[in-house]
């Protein structure tokens, strides 16, 4: 427990435990201790080559931790290795490297493909089809990996891929199905890097954004054959999209399924280095060196609608608070997933992310729990996304405690116009309840935890 000399509130605790879920999926670290040379061998965790086998080693990769996962390779091998390559990254997290050259392939805050990504897609893959066989390539895979490698099939535009992906992501299209589609219309998606390359070896190195880790749907699994068929990507336009509203074009192309893969036998290895449960464990461990009496869960699949989650998440905080049990004054609920928003007509659409709307339907949830003053000022609830972006937005996520309570009442502001509208994001920003990191060069979903302590412990 915290020194009853220096207390801290709910908020200082959430916080405190939410970054240490983060610190541990920080790419660089995470990078530069899984690589390194033993001898006269390249060690990967348990992948191991020899040095004699390869003469310089190719980097490419593109997502949010892209240029952090760079930094962490370089730490351990340029000053044994030559290596060069291309990176596609998004504005904000860019870095000179020696060697590698690093692309910002969209804005900040616009998860979206964009001409510049194209452009970087398609040098990712040429410089794998000139590598050769005494090349080693290592690919750096990570979340958001999907909009930074567009390279759209044969008689599809970059327009009407982000016409597919806006649609699927505004009617609640879960990760699995929205990469199912990209998969059957990219050229690099689903396999395309790993057909491309002709070097001797090919290493992949993932940071997890997908709950469950399945290596066919994190960034669109460029470098992992594709289990699903143009038909289960029709079904999914069919569930979303019933009037094929969508250009013609896109359903054009997913009945013309692509060649199947020419690759060979190339050597071929995947290592997860980091994944939510990952961050989730770690925050149980600082909050337990806390004091705190927690549970933790990750989710393995998608969890639904982010209200349905907050909503939830404010009764199981509720029911803690009125528990009698004076063995355990604090405790803290640690979870980890990444729910889905349905969006608002654009005309009506305000500014937010899927944390922050979480976390608004929390608090109304909340309200209707006639909460005391005392019960206010015990608890908090803290939900981010590890990557530091939520939405089109300079906000990891946003958090409710006694503080944020107070002036939002004091404000008048309308909660349920601010949930219907997604401006969950003015709202936060008005009550001071944000949660702004920066770019984390990380990201594995989001962390989520929810702090009760008694009043007599701060």
């Amino acid at each position: 427990m915290n020194d009853a000399a220096h207390p801290t509130t709910p908020r200082q605790d959430a916080t405190n435990i939410w970054h240490a879920g983060l610190d541990a999926v920080r790419a660089r670290p995470l990078v530069a201790r899984s690589v390194r040379f033993d001898g006269d061998m390249l060690c990967i965790e348990d992948v191991r080559i020899e040095r004699t086998q390869f003469d310089r080693l190719i980097v490419v990769g593109a997502g949010k931790a892209a240029t952090a996962m760079a930094k962490g390779l370089l730490d351990a091998v340029q000053d044994v290795v030559p290596v060069s390559g291309w990176i596609n990254v998004p504005d904000g997290t860019q870095s000179d490297l020696p060697g590698i050259t690093v692309h910002v392939g969209r804005p900040a805050g616009v998860n979206e493909p964009t001409e510049d990504a194209v452009i970087g897609a398609n040098r990712i893959l040429e410089i794998v089809a000139q590598a050769g066989p005494r090349d080693l390539c290592i690919a750096l895979i990570s979340g958001g990996g999907s909009a930074l490698l567009p390279a759209p099939s044969a008689g599809i535009t970059l327009d009407d891929k982000v016409a597919v992906t806006r649609w699927l992501s505004g009617a609640g299209a879960d990760i699995k199905e929205l990469n199912t589609v990209r998969k059957h219309l990219s050229r690099i998606k689903g396999g395309g890097l790993l057909s491309a390359c002709r070097a001797g070896r090919l290493v992949t190195l993932v940071l997890s954004d997908v709950l469950g880790d399945p290596l066919d749907l994190i960034a669109s699994g460029p470098t992992v054959m594709d289990p699903s068929s143009s038909l289960d990507a029709i079904e999914v336009l069919r569930k979303y999209d019933p009037q094929q509203t969508l250009p013609q074009s896109v359903y054009r192309c997913l009945q013309h399924p692509r060649k199947s893969d020419t690759t060979g036998n190339l050597p071929h290895d995947i290592v997860v280095l980091g994944n939510n449960p990952l961050a989730v464990d770690e925050a149980g461990i600082r909050a337990e060196s806390l004091g705190y009496n927690h549970v933790m869960q990750s989710a393995r699949e998608s969890e639904g609608i982010a209200e349905d989650v907050g909503r939830h998440l404010a009764r199981m905080t509720t029911d803690m608070l009125r528990r009698d049990d004076s063995s355990h004054p604090v405790n803290c609920l640690i979870s980890g997933g990444e729910p889905t928003v349905r969006l608002a007509p654009p005309e009506r659409r305000g500014k937010g992310g899927r944390n922050q709307q979480l976390v608004l339907a929390a608090y109304e949830e909340l309200l209707k729990q006639d909460l005391t003053p005392q019960q206010w000022e015990q608890i908090c609830i803290l939900s981010g996304g590890t990557d530091g972006e939520d939405g089109p937005t300079d906000a990891a996520g946003a958090m409710i405690d006694a503080q944020v309570h107070r002036r939002a009442r004091n404000a008048g502001l309308d909660i349920q116009d601010h949930l219907q509208r997604n401006d969950a994001y003015s709202f936060f920003l008005h009550c001071g309840g944000l949660l702004i990191t920066g770019p984390t060069g990380t990201n594995v979903c989001d962390v989520r935890v929810a702090v009760i302590k008694n009043s007599s412990c701060f």
